[in-house]
């Protein structure tokens, strides 16, 4: 028995069954470099799904997290720690211009999913309580982040959920016009959809949902927990200039994935008179915004700042979705930055995902013909290109465009 069998069995028999049997049991990392239990070697293009901003083991997140915590690790939200509001106070600055007065607070959270939830009760704050969100939208697993998730599959087992929530096409305006009434509390859509296979709406779509949400006195709400923190090249993914057509402002923006590079974060952030919404003991939490994963979430961003990382994205997203699409039986290649999605001419995504991770790999299936890439931001040209040369043979072993030819 190989040692990945053995921890695969003791995983099964102490484990509840959420996520199905492992796919690997890893050890270690390094950079955008991982290894699992029997010493094989990967190139990790997941990055924890889009959470690993600095890959593994990085130097200056490793030191920040030691220092923190060697200084001090974790206090009640009776009291404030200075990572904690030098992170909120970033996070204001990289979300609005500093030219712009507009206002901006900052509810602190342990996950993605809970963001969501403090943004779904800042919501209610509003007086209102309809949602209008999207069509293949993922917004977490908890019950209101879940009553915001389009997919049956996961809705129905856990209904009733909390309602009065109404689902329109992504990208259409149209259907947003028509949704978006005088009861409507907010408009919540993702800048790009992670979890359906990384779709892109039309440029006009989010200055749109901003015009159409303010028309009626409704917030503009954007979930950037997969898109945010330089993942599209930009801070944030509705600030870049090849997704909108305009300058948007989101009244809420939600955050967490590669905001701390894998320490468990999220974030909450409203702007103007949003963020004066909630009142003491409207909300709360245990672990949000504690020391160590601000001292983390810091350090990310000084990476990402110091070392260009943001031009480095952007550059080299824009190679890999060219070389990708030269392949025929690739159909389509979406994405921004390093969040990558491709189309195949078959529904065997599942089968090109096996094969990478054969050939030393790392790639999500998202959907039957999908394949989504969100590796860490440090990945090299020189791992890129590796996969790059793969890439064909992976598409072979997995029998894409066998059956077409």
């Amino acid at each position: 028995m190989s040692i990945t069998s053995h921890w695969t069995e003791r995983y099964a028999d102490a484990l509840m069954n959420t996520f199905g049997p492992p796919k690997l049991v890893l050890t270690r990392g390094k950079g955008a470099h991982v290894w699992d239990a029997d010493g094989r070697e990967y190139v990790d293009l997941l990055g924890g799904i889009a959470v690993n901003a600095l890959g593994h083991a990085h130097p200056r997140l490793t030191a920040a997290v030691t220092e923190q915590l060697g200084t001090l690790g974790h206090i009640s939200n009776f009291f404030a720690s200075a990572p904690q509001i030098e992170l909120a106070e970033r996070l204001g600055t990289l979300l609005v211009e500093p030219v712009e007065t507009r206002e901006t607070k900052v509810f602190f959270t342990n996950s993605g999913a809970e963001a969501n939830e403090a943004a779904f009760k800042l919501t209610r704050r509003t007086g209102r309580t309809k949602i209008v969100a999207a069509a293949g939208s993922f917004h977490g697993r908890t019950m209101g982040a879940l009553a915001l998730t389009s997919k049956l599959a996961y809705r129905e087992p856990f209904e009733p959920l909390p309602g009065d929530v109404v689902f329109v096409p992504y990208g259409d305006v149209a259907a947003l016009e028509a949704a978006v009434d005088d009861r409507t509390a907010a408009v919540l859509v993702e800048p790009i959809q992670g979890e359906a296979g990384v779709v892109v709406p039309p440029v006009d779509y989010l200055p749109s949902a901003q015009r159409i949400a303010h028309e009626h006195g409704a917030l503009l709400w954007l979930d950037e927990v997969q898109t945010g923190v330089g993942r599209t090249g930009t801070w944030f993914a509705h600030q870049h200039p090849d997704l909108v057509s305009d300058r948007v402002v989101p009244d809420i923006v939600t955050l967490a994935k590669g905001l701390a590079g894998g320490i468990p974060i999220g974030a909450c952030i409203a702007t103007g008179g949003s963020g004066k919404l909630f009142d003491p003991g409207n909300h709360g939490t245990t672990f949000g915004g504690n020391p160590v994963a601000a001292a983390a979430a810091l350090a990310v961003i000084d990476v990402i700042e110091d070392d260009g990382l943001l031009e480095h994205v952007s550059r080299l997203g824009a190679r890999i979705r060219q070389l990708l699409a030269a392949d025929p039986r690739v159909t389509e290649v979406r994405g921004a930055g390093l969040l990558i999605g491709l189309d195949l001419a078959e529904p065997k995504a599942a089968e090109v995902a096996a094969a990478a991770q054969d050939a030393g790999y790392i790639v999500n299936a998202p959907t039957p013909e999908r394949i989504r890439l969100a590796p860490p931001l440090v990945l090299t040209d020189a791992d890129s290109d590796a996969f790059l040369a793969a890439w064909p043979a992976i598409l072979d072993a997995a029998g894409v465009g066998k059956e077409i030819a």
